[in-house]
């Protein structure tokens, strides 16, 4: 089966999961083409990001002649759909912070991809993201281009539901996949109920790699970790806070925040303030390897969220049977379950965050290993690479097949 990954941004830090998918599928005997509509934002350090920047075809580097040759060509050719294309451009437009003017861009974008995938032959476009990247996909099929499907993770979508037109493209698409239960409860606010059928459940994918490096909390580790992009949804800074009373009762705990981001300098000031530079180390960006190796010399892993889909980094430090304290939020609840693998705190809450960082940090070894063999057993049963992607292999198929029908 021929078929094309469609996204904004591609690989970037946090898409580990989306290479996994394409891997699988490609190991399945499917031709991926990957298409990005611009290269990645972020630093990326780990070789399979890198390897994988190499395979991927970028919509934005194409040459401006080439792009405005290709959308006259889609216009002269077919100019029904071309105008049916604007007529859609105008109305996501109309609704959206971004204007016409932005989508008259994603109409030329869709253009210039249109030739890509008849010359590779592609059946299917699937979408990652509800954002921008599945207006381009939307506006392919409108002009005569294979039909597309969507993986919506949010938050960011469902905070813009209606400037990204996502009731709209949920109706345009042949199915579209959720990432959790929580995911799939709020695409229904947006469509009529004749549409939940095309609403099909598949979890992100935990590697493999992580499972196989498992293995139980050293009995002197006092360490916390976090890992995450630095920015305002992950809280961070609330971390720091928390950081700051909880080595009041114990001065032996230390935190790691693996990753960096726009708000690194002031995370730095915060603490500074506190004095905390001997107890909380930032890695920058890092490898997969990196990961996993700081997840391994934790105690258990803290992500104070704000705003989320389901994050993958929670089922990574399950698999490697490490506890994890996180928030009340979105899809979270669905993987991690109080005095079982870990605990929930409400978001925003610094108190809540040091009651559970004290337990974490008072919880006997032996019990902290008891429970990150639960969460290991949780995450492979919910998100095994084998078992998602059977599922979305499936629904890839029946997609491909109903078009040739």
């Amino acid at each position: 089966m021929r078929l094309a990954y469609l996204t904004t941004a591609y690989p970037e830090v946090s898409h580990t999961f989306i290479r996994r998918e394409i891997e699988e599928l490609q190991r399945r005997g499917h031709d991926i083409l990957r298409i990005s509509i611009r290269r990645p934002t972020q630093t990326l350090v780990d070789p399979a990001d890198l390897a994988e920047r190499e395979h991927t075809c970028y919509c934005l580097a194409q040459p401006i002649l080439t792009m405005a040759l290709r959308t006259l060509a889609a216009a002269f050719t077919r100019p029904g759909r071309m105008l049916g294309a604007l007529r859609m451009v105008i109305a996501m437009g109309r609704k959206s912070d971004r204007g016409i003017s932005r989508h008259i861009m994603y109409l030329i974008e869709a253009a210039t991809l249109l030739p890509i995938l008849k010359r590779r032959r592609v059946r299917h476009v699937h979408v990652h993201f509800g954002t921008n990247s599945a207006a381009v996909g939307r506006l392919i099929k409108q002009l005569g281009g294979p039909p597309y499907s969507m993986t919506v993770h949010g938050p960011v979508v469902f905070d813009m539901a209606i400037a990204f037109a996502l009731g709209a493209k949920i109706e345009d698409a042949a199915f579209v996949v959720p990432i959790s239960s929580y995911n799939g409860a709020q695409l229904r606010r947006y469509v009529g109920y004749e549409h939940w059928s095309k609403f099909h459940e598949v979890h992100c994918t935990v590697e493999p790699a992580f499972f196989d490096a498992a293995r139980p909390i050293e009995e002197t580790c006092n360490t916390l970790v976090c890992v995450g992009r630095l920015n305002e949804q992950k809280g961070q800074l609330l971390l720091v806070d928390a950081m700051a009373q909880l080595v009041y009762d114990h001065p032996q705990a230390r935190l790691v925040l693996v990753g960096d981001g726009e708000m690194r300098s002031v995370i730095e000031q915060r603490i500074t303030a506190h004095g905390l530079d001997q107890y909380i180390t930032i890695t920058g960006y890092a490898t997969g390897e990196q990961v996993r190796a700081a997840m391994l010399d934790s105690r258990a892993l803290v992500l104070p969220s704000f705003a989320e889909g389901l994050p993958v980094v929670i089922m990574e430090a399950l698999a490697m049977t490490r506890p994890v304290i996180s928030t009340y939020i979105a899809g979270i609840p669905e993987l991690v379950r109080p005095n079982e693998n870990g605990w929930l705190v409400p978001a925003g809450n610094v108190d809540e965050l040091v009651i559970a960082m004290r337990d974490v940090m008072a919880t006997p070894i032996l019990r902290l290993n008891e429970m990150g063999r639960a969460g290991a057993q949780r995450a492979r049963e919910r998100h095994s690479v084998n078992t998602e992607v059977d599922k979305m292999e499936r629904l890839l198929q029946n997609a491909a097949v109903a078009t040739t029908d």
